[in-house]
């Protein structure tokens, strides 16, 4: 196996420029017209219509196919699993958006049955989710607050909130944002946008859930100590609604605090017990589901609400709600969180469709996953539901529990049927502190997050900051305007590694037609007479003063102090010779008015006299013949980066130092030519393919022009 690895190769060809390389490979310079790929990508075919039927609709592509041998039994039991989980979380999760939480089961239905149609991923689970439903959370009480419905109540000399009138305006508002979403899902995936979750980074997005559930705990808190603080918006909301909860815990309801204890402790305890027995268990113990059970028996039987102040979740009406068209003009003040909504609806459900996706290997079609999603979010919307998205918890247990296919998705949806149609009254008397706590336990993945801190500190620093960055951005303004905030940061950072490269210069590994920094390697050596230099960012208008001012400090030449010595020599030399031009022509005129009848001989003194030009000066020694550029790590050059080439070409050039271009991607060379950097004097000639062919290039001109000299040396002898 050693000596595999060790053998060696023996190349024998001539050095080979573009120019060359076009006619040896014979470049084609066929370019289909704009308006030929436009009729092409119009262009109707039985064969297309289908593919492009089953792409739109994949249901139709997998259904037919559906094996009930091998999925039908894990899907069933997947189906149930997940449903079973979608009552606690749709209820808990209707409180962080601030409706009813009946709205609750309503996102866990509607949607779900649109993504099993249209959907590409084969195992994520769609529905309520914590992080959009307190976006949707800030949208409804920032355009419902509670000050807007206040009552006057004779009988008790008090004002009170019309809970009625505003939960029903929160709904309107709600549906809106979502269906305004979903539009937005929509037209980004028709016309092709998928791309915009490439975006989203990984750091930015754990780093955005992060703070968004730091949102999510502080909103929670006002249902586990039993208190009122007011609602605040804008920046630094969440700091002035700690500041004031803190100083209304003197007011704690302390039945409340109790229940919130008492089912956070019991749902943690359960938790670790599914976790330690994971292996052993077929189905992990539905722990949110019996913690609401026992919290509801509990709750009804010894009457909290009455008893002790405890806020129960109230009415809950059975059945489903007629389709309702949103309030169209409620549009122009969600139109932001829509979009925000959207963006990160999609880059969470996509992100974690991947995953399974490359497991599983299948793949899943961005495009398409927008569609669905905006399918779902925007039919949800007209029958009352808020934005979903993708739940890891979810996910797992669908994937864990043996789940193959959206067909258990479709299960649970209806369970949650089931359940809106005859079930869902038995948890009017629900503690509304029992959901926040089912809320809080399940955060808890999103809190492991800062853990990523260290493991990025050591892997990529730049990707620790915008992790701290997005999440610091996030707690500090609202979740939709922390993600603007964010992804703006994250392309700063992208900027400035552009800005700030890694200049080289490269060497030869001994014996090897390979080139390494001279600087990384001790057993690399310089060409004598040639300076190899690179940067390991592309060059574009952001950085091109800097590549020149790196290649000037790498090579050691001042070329702006060089070309001005030029400049003033040449000056110096051509008035020298006006001068003695001059002084020749006067003194030819005055032998001609002395000697008028020897013409032979004066026109020997004027021969004589006249100066003559020296052919050039020996370029200095101390310059490097050659600098070869090493483009490979460019790839694309705008009218900035190919002027500037273009600069550096003419003026190491006029020093006496050639320049060539070496690793150019098909791309870069088009940029050139499209740029206008060949001309008459400068052709292909001056590109390479490979350092070692500009090296040998660079070489066989410097023996050729020391050739040269030993000849005129010769001749003058």
């Amino acid at each position: 196996m050693e000596e595999r690895r060790r053998v060696g190769y023996y190349v024998h060809r001539e050095v080979l420029d573009e120019g060359k390389v076009d006619q040896l490979a014979e470049k084609s310079d066929v370019k289909v017209p704009f308006s030929e790929k436009i009729r092409e990508s119009v262009r109707c075919s039985g064969p297309r219509l289908k593919s492009c039927m089953l792409s739109s609709v994949p249901v139709l592509s997998w259904l037919p196919r559906y094996s009930l041998r091998d999925n039908a039994i894990g899907d069933l039991i997947s189906g149930i699993s997940v449903g079973i989980m979608h009552l606690p979380q749709g209820m808990a999760y209707a409180l962080l958006a601030a409706v009813p939480p009946v709205f609750g089961l309503y996102s866990s239905f509607y949607p779900i049955l649109i993504y099993f149609i249209f959907g590409s991923s084969k195992h994520i689970s769609v529905g309520t989710y914590a992080v959009m439903s307190v976006m949707i959370g800030g949208v409804t009480e920032r355009l419902a607050p509670d000050t807007n419905f206040m009552m006057y109540v004779n009988a008790t000399n008090q004002s009170m909130v019309d809970v009625l009138a505003r939960d029903t305006e929160r709904v309107k508002v709600a549906a809106a944002v979502t269906f305004l979403s979903g539009l937005f899902q929509m037209l980004l995936g028709l016309v092709q946008f998928g791309f915009v979750v490439t975006y989203l980074s990984e750091p930015l997005v754990r780093g955005y859930t992060t703070g968004a559930a730091i949102h999510v705990i502080v909103s929670q808190l006002k249902y586990t100590f039993g208190i009122s603080p007011k609602r605040h918006s804008g920046s630094f909301a969440l700091i002035f609604t700690v500041i004031e909860v803190c100083y209304l815990l003197p007011e704690t309801n302390i039945g409340t605090l109790v229940v919130s204890l008492v089912s956070i402790i019991g749902l943690i305890m359960v938790k670790e017990l599914n976790t330690y027995l994971g292996k052993k268990l077929p189905v992990p113990i539905p722990v949110e589901l019996l913690g609401i059970i026992i919290a509801t028996v509990i709750s009804w039987q010894v009457n909290l609400e009455g008893k002790y102040g405890v806020e129960v979740v109230g009415e809950i009406p059975s059945g489903l709600q007629p389709p309702v068209m949103p309030t169209a003009s409620l549009f122009g003040k969600v139109i932001g969180d829509a979009f925000a909504l959207s963006v990160v609806g999609y880059g969470i459900a996509i992100s974690l469709g991947r995953i399974f996706a490359l497991k599983y290997g299948y793949k899943v079609d961005s495009n398409q996953e927008l569609i669905a999603l905006g399918l779902s979010n925007s039919i949800g919307g007209v029958f009352q539901c808020f934005a979903i998205s993708c739940s890891m918890s979810r996910t797992m247990v669908q994937e864990s529990t043996g789940g193959k296919t959206q067909v258990a998705s479709a299960l649970s949806a209806m369970v949650i049927l089931v359940i809106m149609l005859w079930i869902g009254a038995l948890f009017e008397e629900l503690p509304k502190a029992v959901l926040a706590a089912i809320i809080y336990v399940n955060l808890n993945g999103m809190m492991k997050q800062f853990m990523d801190i260290p493991t990025l500190w050591k892997s990529n620093k730049v990707d620790m900051l915008v992790w701290v960055a997005t999440l610091t951005l996030t707690v500090l303004f609202n979740p939709d305007m922390g993600l603007a905030a964010s992804i703006a940061f994250s392309m700063l950072t992208v900027i400035f590694r552009t800005q700030l490269p890694k200049y080289s210069l490269l060497g030869q590994v001994p014996e090897t037609d390979i080139y390494r920094p001279v600087e990384n390697y001790n057993q690399v050596n310089e060409i004598p007479g040639v300076v190899i230099f690179r940067s390991s960012a592309t060059l574009y208008f952001a950085n091109a003063e800097m590549y020149q001012d790196a290649l000037a400090e790498k090579s050691g030449i001042d070329i702006t102090k060089l070309i001005s010595q030029k400049k003033k020599a040449e000056a110096k030399r051509l008035r020298k010779e006006k001068k003695e031009a001059r002084k020749a022509k006067k003194d030819a005129k005055k032998n001609a008015q002395e000697w008028e009848g020897e013409p032979d001989s004066s026109e020997n003194e004027v021969e004589n006299g006249v100066a003559t030009v020296e052919e050039g000066s020996k370029p200095d020694s101390t310059l490097p013949r050659a600098i070869i550029l090493e483009l490979s790590p460019v790839n694309f050059l705008d009218t900035v980066g190919v002027k500037t080439l273009r600069n550096i070409q003419r003026d190491y050039g006029d020093i006496g130092v050639e320049v060539v271009l070496c690793g150019c991607q098909t791309g870069v060379i088009e940029n050139l030519e499209s740029g206008g950097f060949f001309s008459e004097k400068v052709s292909k000639a001056c590109l390479f393919s490979s350092i070692h062919d500009a090296v040998l290039h660079c070489q066989t001109d410097r023996a050729k022009i020391n050739k040269d000299d030993e000849e005129v040396q010769a001749t003058h002898f």
